[in-house]
């Protein structure tokens, strides 16, 4: 007995190192990568790169496409497009390589989805795409812009394979499919721009209310895929887009300089937080066991994790869910005055929150139905351990093991706070006619509260399309 006793109390003891251990280790992602976030903010790229450098968490092996990415982005920002695509190659191998593999699911079914290896939300991959079809084109490399245009459609075509081409739900980017519709136009490939700028129309107008993910067609892309149908001869269809927008097509007379595509990313995507939602897992009408909450939601049981094992001592969970929480963006509009004559308005195309937001929604009641299965498998084995420690009178060896699967079920659900969370919030754009030699633009953006902070640039310009991206973080 005496024996039993002190396993018993070597048994807390490990407890309480254990509880420790995942207190301490309760701090977001967020939390986790400020320094690196924070540099990010205030523009200081040569900081935040050194920042991710000495970030541990972001270099062990399950969080290796974050630091990729983040890595890719900061050498974006500082100019280094060679290096930043270095980066998102390494960002591209590791998702082709996310073969799911034995240890990382039982990981996921035992301990939690944070441990996992990330795998990138769809959102985040195209925007890889964008990032490295820009660095590219600045290095004067074409051809291997117009892969990455042709990688865009491989990714739409297995995300229409997923979802099935449901509307409802996010099985296409329109963002990309206008980009990579200027890619090819910035090429000289003006049958596959048509072919892109129409694709990307589709997915707007068959959005409910004509709203994809909180952007309607932009005004550029309505233009640009009427001009790619009048330069192709495509009578019929530019006759379809005149009667569809409501708008007579007008010939656009090219300048000599050619054009300029600007691309504003205003703001920061939103930041990733941990929820607790109690359920309760009782019989529904049918008798199959369900979990229920507070607010009558209903998920059932899966029985492919859970099994034969017996759930009858199983009341109430309490799950750790991610969800995402705003940031507000600094800038409420901008304009480009170019030459200190014409001004244009960038026009949203992409908002990356409303994005975010909207797909873990759409896909919240399959996680759930896996953290809640797996919460209650294992609190099925806490109450087996207990009640064999009680049969055997009770035996302290068993009661120290139920009073530590208890705290590890308690302490070990934690939620995937991960995400890219340098991508911008919103990204708008324009089509600027340029003047040949040095074109002067001042960017007026708008905050909120109606103050206008005035930025310039200078453009050389020479014929043809160019491209140039900027941040507003902060």
């Amino acid at each position: 007995m005496v024996f039993n006793r002190t396993i018993y109390s070597i048994t807390k003891t490990l407890v309480l190192v254990v509880l420790m251990f995942f207190v301490f280790g309760c701090a977001t992602y967020h939390d986790r990568i400020t320094d690196y976030y924070q540099r990010m903010l205030n523009e200081d790229y040569v900081g935040a790169d050194n920042a991710l450098d000495k970030n541990k968490l972001l270099q062990k092996p399950r969080n290796l496409l974050l630091f990729y990415m983040e890595k890719g982005k900061v050498e974006h920002l500082k100019g280094n497009y060679a290096l930043s695509n270095q980066y998102f190659n390494k960002a591209d191998l590791v998702i082709e390589d996310q073969v799911t593999k034995f240890g990382d699911v039982m990981v996921g079914l035992f301990l939690n989805s944070m441990s996992q290896s990330y795998k990138g939300e769809e959102f985040e991959i195209f925007m890889i795409h964008y990032y490295k079809a820009l660095n590219y084109l600045y290095l004067g490399q074409s051809q291997e812009a117009l892969v990455e245009a042709r990688r865009i459609s491989l990714q739409n075509y297995e995300l229409g394979d997923k979802y099935n081409n449901k509307t409802t739900r996010y099985s296409k980017d329109a963002f990309s499919l206008n980009l990579q519709g200027l890619i090819y136009e910035s090429t000289g490939n003006y049958n596959d721009a048509f072919i892109s700028y129409r694709n990307a129309l589709d997915v707007y107008q068959s959005a409910v209310g004509g709203l994809y993910y909180g952007v309607s067609a932009p005004q550029n892309l309505k233009y640009d895929a009427m001009n790619m149908a009048d330069k192709l001869g495509f009578v019929t269809d530019l006759h379809r887009f005149e009667k569809d927008f409501a708008t007579p097509f007008k010939r656009y007379k090219a300048t000599e300089g050619g054009e300029l595509v600007v691309f504003w990313e205003n703001g920061t995507a939103p930041i990733k937080e941990e929820e607790n939602i109690i359920f309760t897992l009782i019989k529904g009408d049918s008798g199959a066991l369900v979990f229920t909450n507070a607010l009558g939601v209903m998920i059932p049981l899966d029985l492919g994790i859970a099994g034969n094992t017996n759930l009858s001592d199983v009341h109430s969970v309490n799950i750790a869910f991610p969800k995402y929480i705003h940031t507000k963006s600094p800038y409420a509009s901008a304009n480009v005055e170019v030459n200190g004559s014409e001004i244009f308005a960038l026009e949203k195309v992409h908002d990356i929150d409303v994005v975010a937001v909207s797909t873990l929604k759409e896909r919240a009641g399959k996680e759930l139905g896996q953290i809640l299965t797996r919460l209650a498998v294992k609190k099925a084995a806490e109450y087996a351990v207990k009640s064999a420690a009680k049969s055997n009178d009770n035996n302290a060896i068993l009661e120290g093991v139920g009073l530590g699967l208890q705290l590890f079920n308690m302490f070990s659900e934690k939620a995937d706070t991960r995400n890219w969370q340098t991508l911008p919030a919103e990204m708008s754009y324009a089509r600027i006619p340029l003047q040949k030699g040095v074109n002067k633009l001042t960017f007026e953006l708008r905050k909120p509260s109606g103050e206008v902070v005035k930025q310039q640039v200078e453009i050389e310009a020479n014929g043809g399309m160019k491209f140039y991206n900027f941040a507003t973080m902060k």
